[in-house]
């Protein structure tokens, strides 16, 4: 019996009112609210998204709606780190 990870999309929904948010775990996993700016975080599943996408566009509460943008991020940061100690070496070089 193996575990399967589901991927999981990210999508941000930004409301008129907070008043729903109750009402929004039924199109998934609501991981976090903001009060002051007015936004949900929900977690779909990734082959579900683009059709919960277009459902909660249609709902008269919700400004609108926009998908997390983390999974097209590149998250190695190996180079960008080998990138800043150049950096910092050449800094050092200069000032002596």
């Amino acid at each position: 019996m193996a575990l399967e990870v589901t991927q999981r999309q990210g999508i941000v929904v930004w409301l008129y009112s907070l008043r729903q948010v109750k009402q929004l775990r039924r199109y998934g996993l609501v991981y976090y609210t903001s009060k002051r700016m007015k936004y949900v975080y929900l977690y779909v599943d990734a082959d579900q998204a683009p059709a919960v996408i277009e459902r909660l566009k249609k709902l008269h509460y919700v400004k609108r709606v926009t998908r997390s943008q983390r999974p097209m991020l590149d998250m190695e940061f190996g180079a960008l780190a080998e990138l800043a100690n150049q950096e910092t070496a050449t800094k050092a070089a200069l000032k002596e």
